[in-house]
């Protein structure tokens, strides 16, 4: 048995090998790291003074609700698939010379609808292509 009385010192704690731990996980990081600036360029934009349009171009409306549901001027396609967006855009774009094609999608709709839409587009030949938008007051803006 031990009769010996116990000490009453505290115990140390060592901090050299949680300090060298340390070191070697900053080294670890230094050489891990890649380090790339970043430039931000100073442009001015240039301003252009442009009557207003006396005619408006052919318009291909293209609306996509927030359940992936489509439109086209104001007419609704059976299906989903790129072929039936395709040839709903093809027949749409019959006797048009050069459409543009506005795509109007809800804020909720799944990104693979408007992509769709793209797809559809392409297959129908239709090159000019842009996206209808709100502004801050809530009036759409094209």
């Amino acid at each position: 048995m031990n009769f010996r009385k116990p000490r009453d010192e505290d115990p140390e704690i060592n901090l050299i090998p949680f300090i060298d731990v340390l070191l070697v996980v900053l080294i670890f990081l230094m050489l891990s790291t890649t380090y790339s600036k970043f430039t931000e360029l100073q442009i001015t934009l240039p301003t252009a003074e442009a009557e207003k349009l006396r005619e408006r171009p052919a318009e291909i409306i293209v609306a996509v609700s927030g359940d992936g549901r489509y439109v086209i001027n104001h007419t609704g396609i059976d299906g989903r698939s790129v072929e039936a967006l395709a040839n709903a855009l093809t027949s749409a774009a019959q006797g048009q010379k050069d459409p543009v094609v506005i795509i109007s999608a809800d804020a909720t709709s799944a990104h693979q609808s408007v992509i769709n839409v793209l797809d559809a587009a392409r297959r129908a030949g239709l090159v000019r292509l842009t996206f209808a938008a709100q502004t801050g007051d809530g009036a759409p803006a094209r």
